[in-house]
């Protein structure tokens, strides 16, 4: 390994493990933030040019003005089907293109009309059509608000902190003949020949910067031409050895938004805090930077690895959200008042004091371009959001199995003995991990010739068993002459060069790597060739893969990221750099789709991820530590997640660094197998953690939180399915589900499963109980391991074990269950099911249940089982949800268990074909649990079961 290489190792793994937080930026340190958090609100320089309005069926186009340097801004307004306002901004004549964000909207939106309903020199007044909305353009200074009824729902500058850094010229490069032919002739002929002339000399020489005559900078007063004031870090920037050279100049761009009435906002991810977002006067804002943070500090607005820029803002009465579509550094400032709201252009009559919450997004560069998505209710803004960005992808059903996983599996007989040892102890598994050390020195797409040898072979073991193995290939290609990976980008052209021109190298696990430029359509197509079976020797279609270090991660960089002034084609990084992990993931779970010839669903894990990374895979939280602060914070972590599309998401169990306790361990068990991605890892330094090592008792509470994982597989897939169609989140916060519950907003040791169980998950050291809130007031919640019924609206006190997870099922829902559990989740493919119908105070229930082949795209053909079971009357029902839709099942019902049931004199199953037949029972009076047994009919049928 490379000198440089060992050394970074060695930092490290010496010492004590924890963040150098001097190798990340402060906004203070940042100067466009620092310049930018300056402003003063109430001293808005920017004007509306009323004059200049154009409103079309679907667009109004509006010029605004900077009063200060009489630079103009082009504001364009849309409605948007499904209640969505959209707000963009740019320079209405720019020096150069400014970066607009492609790929991520997965089309354009689809456009309502807008109206005009007044206009005098004060502003204009736009009907949004539904429910009495309006947009309110006041023009001095300007400002924006969205209005239903009497009620401003948001405004935009209101508190006046709108910036937009016009791209300018650098005076102390600018060719001295322009400025000659600048002041001696200025007839509009004149400027012309300016303008062509400039043109020759930018060809002739990069370095004489010579921008058009006709941009606003420009102005016939000479004394015009010093007027915008010089700051640091303007035109260049210098953070610890690194140097931005800042080609282009300041380009930052800044928006306030204003919510009144709301005191709690969420989302923004990734970062390592309370699941509501706080308030950000006495520090630093959020920060949304991908980055690679060794062992991140917890409860802080650091950037970490992912950033996703949406915010959704929840009230008693409304939720909305916000999704500032920019994948440049971004910071988002956040602060509470209490405000006084009066008269608004004759819209709101009288005044009274209302909670507000203010929010300021600023970003490096690129343009304005805001969603604003008006609910009202959350599931509303989860189904808008989808619309602009997509849906989470479906996963195979293998991948919400459990993964075992460590830096690193050392070879082929260590994965052997790993494997055994589940089947030794009868725990179950789908997924075995191999990190960077599996590869011929660090080169992807390759294996070590002598460790791993056979890999065909090995895989052919797992695929014997029914089981998968997942790969790392990681984005930095090492800079070998030897390596075909690299060979093929270097002579393609694929790299991201450096701002001189050449292929940009950095150092990373290889030594010194290339990085592969995946913004490019024909670089991310040629990645995805390589996961061919022909081209990724050794692989079989049970290997997977995981895309780490995606950032991306350059160890020798500043903020051990990428230069910012490194260049994707036209476009800086700077530019575009928090969609690289976005594009990775992207390019890679394509190549998993194209090796099948588009059959089988991708399994794609990356760390870095940006909007509309939920469309390629799943998340995890980064490299976590074994303490039981991060396995808390997992919670709201994922939550957050959750809440801007990303549903696939897990915390890495026992912790990447250090070494848990076995009460630590276990506890973390318990919590992982109640969240989405289900994934035990641990860094090479730490001890092995098999689940099997901490002795025969630990083992066993082990075992069974894994089991419990793998019965409620049916559930956690259709859950998955859900999302998938709907956007809705699978792990999601009470409040989602009881937006009125005022107890539920700040709610983040516990969460809900859909909306149908709720967990608890024990997450403190020596804990002998816990206290779950069950809410609902007219609700009833069912503990799924005791049958004990509690009324919901309560803080209910639990007293827990070390074997205790609090699980809880809502009454009036009806959970499919797989009760055999086997070696994976494929083994248990055709068992039967088991039905726990949960019956609310009116006696009802109802749920649903989805069946597939489990890996491909069929169900895109209508090939799947989606049936509603209901509970009332005392008549269960299997009613068919897609009487159109084709597919078979060999699993039947082997089990139904009511609860809170009364016991009947007979039970009756009448069949698809009308003939009936009596059912078995078994009533327990204590818990009023009434138990069907070998009811018999198949799991795609018609059929009702009747208590009589």
């Amino acid at each position: 390994m490379a000198p440089v290489v060992v050394l970074w190792l060695a930092m490290c793994l010496g010492g004590t493990w924890a963040v150098d937080k001097g190798n990340f930026k402060t906004c203070d340190q940042s100067a466009f933030c620092k310049r930018q958090r300056a402003l003063k609100p109430g001293e808005s320089p920017y004007r509306a040019l009323l004059e200049t309005m154009e409103l079309t069926n679907t667009r109004l186009t509006l010029q605004l003005i900077n009063d200060n340097n009489k630079v103009r801004l082009l504001l364009e307004l849309y409605r948007l089907q499904g209640n969505i306002t959209r707000v963009k901004i740019n320079e209405l004549k720019p020096l150069k293109p400014r970066y607009e964000v492609p790929d991520v909207l997965i089309r354009e939106p689809p456009t309502e009309p807008l109206s005009l309903l007044s206009q005098d020199e004060n502003g204009v007044v736009l009907s949004l059509g539904a429910e009495s909305q309006r947009v309110i353009v006041s023009a001095r200074p300007f400002r924006l608000d969205i209005m239903e009824g009497r009620e401003v729902l948001m405004s935009l500058n209101s508190r006046g902190l709108l910036a937009f850094e016009h791209l300018r010229m650098r005076k102390d490069t600018t060719s001295p003949l322009f400025f000659l032919f600048f002041f001696f002739f200025q007839s509009t002929f004149s400027l012309w020949i300016i303008s062509v002339f400039c043109s020759f000399l930018s060809i002739v020489s990069d370095s004489l910067f010579c921008p058009s005559p006709y941009h606003p900078s420009f102005s016939y007063k000479a004394e015009n031409v010093d007027e915008e004031k010089v700051e640091d870090g303007m035109w260049e920037e210098t953070f610890k050895s690194h140097t931005d050279s800042k080609p282009n100049g300041p380009s930052a761009v800044s928006l306030d938004f204003s919510l009144p009435g709301v005191e709690h906002v969420y989302g923004i991810p990734e970062h390592a805090d309370t699941l509501r977002l706080k308030t950000t006067d006495n520090g630093d804002p959020y920060r949304l930077y991908n980055l690679d943070v060794f062992q991140y500090e917890l409860y802080n607005p650091m950037a970490l690895y992912g950033a996703v820029p949406v915010m959704l803002a929840h009230n008693t009465q409304r939720t909305t959200g916000i999704f500032w579509l920019n994948a440049a550094e971004t910071w988002v400032d956040i602060s509470s008042n209490t405000t006084v709201f009066g008269k608004m252009l004759d819209y709101v009559q009288g005044s009274s004091e209302t909670p507000q919450t203010d929010v300021r997004w600023i970003s490096e560069s690129g343009i304005i371009d805001v969603f604003i998505m008006l609910g009202p209710k959350p599931k509303d803004v989860f189904s808008q959001y989808a619309s602009l960005t997509g849906t989470q992808s479906f996963p195979p059903l293998t991948s919400l199995g459990y993964h075992q996983c460590r830096w690193n599996y050392n070879d082929q007989e260590d994965v052997k003995s790993v494997d055994a040892g589940f089947d030794e102890h009868d725990i179950p598994y789908d997924f075995i991990w191999l990190d960077i050390e599996h590869t011929d020195g660090k080169r992807y797409f390759t294996w070590d010739t002598h460790k791993f040898a056979t890999p065909k072979e090995m895989l052919q073991g797992l695929m014997d068993k029914k089981r998968k193995m997942v790969a790392i290939v990681d984005p930095h290609i090492k800079v070998d002459s030897n390596y075909k990976i690299h060979n093929e980008i270097r002579s393609r052209g694929f790299y991201i060069k450096n701002k001189d021109g050449g292929d940009y190298e950095g150092w990373c696990w290889p030594g010194s790597a290339g990085y592969p430029d995946f913004t490019r359509i024909d670089m991310r197509d040629w990645w995805a060739s390589m996961f061919a079976y022909d081209q990724y020797e050794g692989s079989m279609e049970n290997l997977y893969t995981w895309n780490d270090m995606n950032e991306p991660s350059v160890f020798n960089g500043p903020e051990v990221t990428m230069h910012k002034d490194a260049m994707h084609g036209a476009w800086e990084h700077r530019d575009l750099h928090n969609t690289y992990g976005f594009y990775v993931q992207m390019a890679t779970a394509e190549g998993l789709i194209k090796r099948s010839g588009g059959v089988e669903r991708p399994f794609v894990l990356t760390r870095a991820f940006f909007a509309g990374s939920q469309r390629y895979g799943a998340v995890w939280t980064g490299d976590n530590a074994a303490e039981w602060d991060h396995l808390k914070i997992s919670i709201p972590m994922c939550l957050s997640l959750g809440l801007v599309g990303i549903s696939f998401c897990g915390a890495d169990v026992g912790g990447f660094f250090k070494s848990p306790s076995t009460e630590l361990l276990v506890r973390w068990y318990q919590t992982g197998a109640y969240q989405p991605f289900f994934r035990a890892h641990a860094h090479l330094d730490t001890p092995r953690r098999e689940p099997w090592l901490f002795g025969p008792e630990n083992t066993a509470l082990i075992r069974e939180a894994v089991r419990q994982r793998y019965t409620l597989l049916p559930y956690w897939y259709q859950q998955f399915y859900q999302a998938h169609r709907t956007g809705q989140p699978v792990m999601r916060p009470l409040w989602v589900e009881y937006p009125q519950d005022p107890a539920t907003f700040t709610l983040d040791d516990e969460f809900l499963i859909g909306k149908d169980l709720l967990v608890h998950p024990v997450t403190e050291e020596g804990a002998r109980g816990v206290t779950a809130y069950l809410p609902g007031k007219d609700e009833v919640w069912f503990d799924v391991h005791t049958f004990q019924r509690h009324n919901g609206a309560q803080n209910l006190y639990i007293p827990v074990t070390m074997s205790s997870i609090p699980v809880f099922q809502r009454g009036g829902s009806i959970i499919p269950r797989k009760l055999r559990v086997r070696r994976s989740s494929t083994c248990m493919e055709h068992d039967p099911y088991t039905l726990f119908v949960a019956l609310n105070s009116q006696r009802k229930a109802e749920g649903e249940l989805y069946i597939d082949d489990g890996h491909t795209f069929n169900y895109e053909k209508e090939e799947f089982i989606h049936r509603r079971l209901s509970f009332a009357n005392n008549i269960l029902s299997s009613l068919n949800l897609a009487p159109d839709a084709k597919f078979t099942t060999q699993s039947w019902i082997e089990r139904i268990v009511i609860l809170g049931a009364s016991k009947p004199s007979k039970i009756t199953l009448k069949a698809a074909d009308g003939q009936e037949s009596q059912v078995e029972f078994e009533f327990d009076a204590s818990m009023s649990v009434l138990t069907l047994r070998k009811p018999g009919m198949n799991s795609g049928a018609d059929w009702t079961v009747t208590l009589q």
